[in-house]
């Protein structure tokens, strides 16, 4: 706000001043500067806390020395009733090193009543700092519910891309599967039932052809939506492990501590998700020779971290505009409550997944905790 709003814009000012003649004396600064206020006077520790009680004020100004009480007093109570509202010591006398105490304690200046010239311009730059830091608040408290708001619709956006990728790999399975499975016997049968040699042949290609095709909707399907996580966590990421090194000849160790955890569906989603896209990460970039797997819900927190021994990640790859796969497991990762950390050097890369367990008694351990080489 700047000196011309503040001449224009009425203020509320609290004044806890003994002497009345003071008091004019200060509202005659004020008029004489064009300040455009009103002024509440008090003279006792209770009439203010009666009035900070009852009214909400744009700056108190306080002498130093009181009958019943001090300008610090007076400053503790105006702060517990409001952290932000600025104030400012009025008095004929304050030493240096009060004056810094009370300074150091949160008022926003002091002025000498033989001075009052001074008063003007410090209730400017208290009430600006004010209205500046009441700006701030409202703005940090905005982007916390627009942050909350995003949080929320990725939670939703996450639960409705998992249900229909369940819907969808259950019609590939019942539609598609059914009519692949129908089209494999009536070819067997015709390849049985012809003797023309030609018919077989092309019989016996086709048939080739929807194996192909029934082996690609099943690996739709286990992308989609794998069946293997219904058997708990431990054995799905086991599974993802074990598929991962077959696929692409890279040696994967999987450790747990936990045969068997029981956790929320949508906790296990995101970690299976986080390790399918870490292994794919592997794949992809790192240049990798082994890849470790561990996890454990130890300590309340299920940690899952995936480790490779490849060339490691820079900090340019980091923040490319377009690093969409590090981004949607930290963006998955929150709509649990978890968290991912990355680390990376030249000796390889770890994706670790943190996700609190509200109910660290839900996991249990069934059998002995072991790996799968």
């Amino acid at each position: 706000m700047d000196a011309a709003t503040l001449s224009q814009t009425p203020l509320r000012i609290l004044h806890l001043e003994d002497n009345p003649t003071d008091h004019e004396l200060v509202k005659i600064a004020l008029q004489r500067d064009g300040f455009s206020a009103t002024l509440t006077w008090v003279d006792t520790f209770d009439a203010l806390a009666r009035q900070l009680g009852a009214v909400r004020f744009d700056a108190v100004l306080a002498d130093y020395r009181l009958p019943d009480c001090s300008a610090l007093d007076a400053m503790r109570l105006a702060r517990s009733c409001d952290p932000t509202t600025p104030f400012i010591i009025v008095s004929g006398a304050v030493g240096e090193t009060a004056a810094i105490q009370l300074l150091h304690e949160g008022a926003n200046d002091y002025v000498l009543k033989d001075g009052l010239h001074r008063l003007r311009p410090a209730l400017q730059r208290a009430i600006e700092a004010h209205q500046n830091l009441v700006a701030k608040q409202q703005a940090d408290l905005r982007l916390q519910e627009s942050q909350q708001r995003i949080a929320e619709l990725a939670r939703h956006l996450q639960t409705s891309i998992e249900t229909e990728r369940t819907t969808i790999a259950r019609e590939i399975h019942d539609e598609i599967g059914s009519v692949l499975t129908a089209l494999k016997f009536d070819l067997s049968w015709i390849g049985r039932h012809t003797t023309d040699e030609r018919i077989s042949s092309r019989a016996a290609s086709a048939l080739e052809t929807i194996d192909q095709a029934i082996q690609s909707t099943q690996r739709i399907m286990v992308n989609l939506r794998p069946a293997v996580l219904d058997q708990g966590l431990v054995h799905a990421i086991e599974w993802l492990a074990r598929g991962f090194e077959k696929r692409t000849g890279i040696k994967t160790v999987f450790h747990t501590t936990h045969q068997q955890i029981k956790l929320p569906d949508e906790v296990q989603q995101v970690a299976y998700r986080t390790a399918q896209e870490a292994l794919t990460n592997v794949s992809k970039h790192a240049g990798a020779t082994e890849v470790s797997v561990y996890m454990t819900p130890d300590t309340g927190v299920l940690s899952l971290e995936i480790s490779d021994n490849g060339k490691g990640l820079g900090d340019e790859d980091l923040a490319k505009p377009k690093s969409f796969g590090i981004r949607g497991l930290h963006e998955r990762a929150r709509t649990v409550g978890g968290w991912v950390d990355v680390s990376t050097n030249q000796q390889g890369t770890a994706v670790i997944l943190s996700v609190p367990l509200t109910d660290p008694g839900l996991y249990a351990d069934t059998s002995p905790a072991g790996g799968t080489p």
